[in-house]
């Protein structure tokens, strides 16, 4: 990751951005119907995520053009295997989250209020034209979840848009389906964290729930064009287990088809899980073997140094069309168009 400057010296906007995505109800709270939280917020109150507010009766989204920091990232990292391999991506985020997950990697963004990170002012216009600058194809809202900053996601990617550049979400997918369909209008290209395939640990670890997750699943699936890849964080004694992992492969393949990649990833201490021991490279192995068992065709490994574990081979013939470590490709044989040469099979994915 190469870090950049911060995109310019535009002013933020005057007064603070009207949110979306939500009502007044009758005692004269505000209901923020963004994502399945549904806060209820008394004047002053801010939701859950730390960035919707109720200012004197309206809803405000207090994230707006304010950014975290900006990194050059490989688009393996986010991770996106089958989207434009090899290429750069800015990416950027902003505080807070609308989840609570004990194992955060990210803990010093997502639980942290905007008074609290040492923000930069960015317009949707400064991060595209920071983007082509570095030469990125491709944009990423990321680190933080975007989610709860909806109203510029939809800004900067309509930007992005104009000027021929691609827009991904790096997400937990924890979302309305009224917000869904305008947030990712014009998006690209999507990794959904799927943290578990338990209810009990969605709940009691990320106080959140699986089922409106496994429903933006289904809808990217189904009802839109939108290029997405799985993450499965696998935290040790948790979420870990044989038979969870054979659940979820087993949704996988019939709710989503075999063409997803999944990415099993490793786990270090972090935030209020410091008890737990980093992932074994076995277990994510294990878990890999188990997934390509079951029929999906593109598993790999993350977070961990593994070439075979993070190579992407093709479905018919088994050749080694792009290979890897960590998130470097080493070599690529896969022709521009994503075919491969041997059998000429064309590969999921977005490749041109």
């Amino acid at each position: 990751m190469s870090q950049v400057q911060n995109p310019s010296q535009s002013q933020p906007p005057g007064s603070a951005h009207q949110a979306r995505w939500w009502q007044t109800e009758a005692d004269g709270r505000i209901l923020c119907t963004l994502c399945p939280r549904f806060c209820r917020l008394k004047p002053g109150q801010a939701g859950f995520c730390y960035v919707r507010q109720n200012i004197d009766g309206t809803l405000y989204a207090t994230a707006y053009g304010k950014s975290t920091g900006f990194a050059i990232d490989p688009i393996e990292k986010k991770p996106l295997n089958h989207f434009l391999p090899g290429s750069p991506i800015l990416s950027f985020g902003t505080a807070g989250c609308n989840l609570g997950c004990r194992f955060c990697q990210n803990w010093h963004i997502s639980k942290a209020k905007l008074v609290e990170q040492n923000s930069v002012s960015a317009l949707p216009a400064d991060i595209v034209r920071l983007a082509r600058q570095h030469g990125c194809p491709s944009i990423a809202m990321t680190y933080n979840d975007p989610t709860i900053f909806g109203e510029y996601v939809i800004d900067i990617a309509r930007e992005a848009r104009l000027l021929g550049l691609k827009n991904v979400l790096v997400t937990a997918g924890y979302i309305t389906p009224e917000a869904r369909r305008e947030i990712y209008a014009q998006i690209d290209a999507v990794n959904v964290d799927l943290k578990a395939f338990s209810e009990t640990f969605y709940h009691k670890v990320t106080f959140s729930h699986l089922d409106p997750v496994l429903d933006t699943l289904r809808w990217l699936k189904h009802e839109t064009g939108i290029w997405f890849e799985l993450t499965n964080l696998m935290i040790p004694g948790e979420n870990d287990s044989w038979d969870e992992t054979a659940r979820m492969c087993d949704w996988i393949l019939t709710q989503l088809g075999p063409d997803v990649p999944l990415h099993f990833t490793a786990f270090h201490p972090d935030f209020k899980m410091q008890d737990k021991p980093r992932t074994p490279t076995e277990t994510l192995n294990r878990a890999r073997r188990l997934a390509l068992r079951a029929g999906l065709k593109h598993v790999y490994v993350g977070n961990v140094h593994d070439r075979s574990g993070q190579t992407t081979y093709c479905p018919r013939c088994q050749l080694a069309l792009i290979e890897r470590d960590w998130h470097r490709i080493l070599v690529n044989r896969l022709s521009p168009g994503g075919d491969c040469p041997d059998c000429q099979t064309r590969l999921a994915g977005v490749f041109a």
